[in-house]
């Protein structure tokens, strides 16, 4: 007891700590540009993308010590000696706090001496070391943040540095599986059917299943492992498409473009202006379906978008798909010829469709969940998986739980712990389908 907390009160002053240095960078950075305006004026811009790249160098070093380190703990941990791969993680920790010190001692001499390696006006001596000292105090006190944290006290977690992704989404679930099926061979005592294990890529985009072969692969049910945090069962998804326009311009002289131009990224923006204001993303929330510009990029003679369409009904995804024809014929129509090309393609579909006729796959990973003494987290969720694309192949597909948070990001992280539930969840389920 006294263990668990001491553990909960170091994950608590870490939050705090965290946090703090969240706001003051936040706050250091909010500050910063009205500093510079007022007191050192627009020169210093070229000072401040200097003092950035002292703090990416920093960053080198970080990075080579942790990734170095990364693969001897993994190798480590798949060899079980845990006590072997504390101990490199302990050792990076002190590398890390002694670069850490380094860095530090190292930028306090290049602070005050900074007239002297640079050439710095004597009027903006002060104001430039002070900007040095803001921008690498800005670096040095800012940390992940992790909005879920409060939810894994006393878990261990796998994250990167911050630079870059970690890639538990869905590294982690290959692990999960891979490690069931060891468990497995290890325990042939455990009764269970024959297994079928697939791995694909491409599920980001929408066609990691396009070639996958349901009636060779030779399952009655199955489930994807590419969900986020303990609980998580889906089997709702979106319905997904993707729109590629062209828009076709006419460049002429500026000088004599009345009536003759047609700017093409105009039309873009026309076109773009045209859909639904409020139904975007950042707009949206449950089954809230939108549509999402993510790619623009063109000149006056010619421009390209591309478009993600979503809608969990599939009614209002086919309204969606019709309005974006919809406004390029009316586009073409007023401007007497084509100009507005869009190619527009489905992606997947919400699995619901297939898995509410029969919900045996979903049951008993309901159950598997439930007798492990994990409660299922059941809904919509806002994006898709291979499932999706299975499911209307003819194999029921539902999702389970990986333990990722904050996928897509260099704050992504996945907790062992979850991890471990999930493996078991898998092995469960094989125990329930061999009854």
């Amino acid at each position: 007891m006294a263990r668990m907390n001491k553990n909960n009160l170091r994950i608590a002053t870490a939050i705090i700590v965290s946090g703090l240095g969240v706001f003051i960078s936040y706050l250091i950075n909010f500050l910063l540009t009205p500093y510079i305006t007022d007191n050192i004026g627009i020169e210093a811009y070229g000072f401040v993308s200097l003092a950035k790249n002292f703090v990416n160098y920093a960053q080198i070093a970080t990075i080579a010590i942790t990734s170095f380190v990364v693969r001897y703990i993994s190798v480590s941990y798949h060899e079980r000696k845990m006590q072997e791969a504390n101990e490199y993680y302990s050792t990076s920790v002190i590398a890390c706090v002694a670069l850490a010190g380094v860095i530090f001692i190292s930028a306090l001499l290049l602070i005050t001496k900074i007239d002297l390696l640079l050439n710095v006006p004597q009027n903006l001596v002060f104001s430039v070391k002070l900007l040095f000292l803001i921008v690498f105090l800005n670096f040095v006190l800012t940390t992940a943040e992790f909005p879920n944290l409060k939810n894994y006290k006393g878990h261990d977690l796998i994250t990167t540095d911050g630079s870059t992704l970690l890639g538990a989404d869905d590294k982690s679930g290959v692990a999960e599986i891979m490690s069931a099926m060891e468990y497995l061979q290890a325990h042939p005592e455990i009764k269970h059917g024959e297994i079928k294990v697939g791995f694909g890529p491409d599920e980001e985009i929408g066609t990691g299943a396009d070639n996958f072969n349901v009636e060779d692969f030779g399952a009655d049910i199955a489930y994807t492992v590419d969900g986020g945090p303990l609980g998580e069962l889906e089997y709702e998804t979106f319905n997904a498409a993707q729109a590629k326009l062209t828009f076709k311009g006419k460049d002429v002289h500026t000088g004599t473009a009345k009536n003759v131009m047609v700017n093409a990224i105009q039309l873009a923006i026309n076109y773009q202006n045209s859909l639904p204001a409020d139904e975007v993303p950042e707009k949206t929330e449950g089954r809230e379906g939108f549509f999402h510009l993510f790619k623009f990029d063109g000149s006056v003679e010619e421009a390209h978008t591309t478009y993600i369409i979503r809608d969990h009904d599939r009614k209002h995804f086919e309204e969606r798909k019709q309005l974006m024809l919809d406004i390029a014929e009316r586009m073409n129509t007023e401007l007497g010829e084509e100009r507005v090309v869009i190619d527009l393609q489905d992606q997947y579909y919400n699995m619901r469709e297939v898995l509410e006729k029969d919900m045996t796959a979903v049951d008993i990973a309901k159950e598997a969940m439930e007798d492990l003494g994990i409660t299922p987290e059941i809904y919509p969720v806002r994006g898709g998986t291979d499932g999706s694309k299975i499911s209307f192949m003819g194999l029921p597909t539902p999702n389970l739980f990986a333990g990722g948070e904050n996928m897509h990001g260099r704050y992504e992280y996945v907790s062992t712990q979850v991890m471990e539930k999930a493996t078991d969840v898998i092995l469960e389920i094989v125990k329930l389908l061999a009854k």
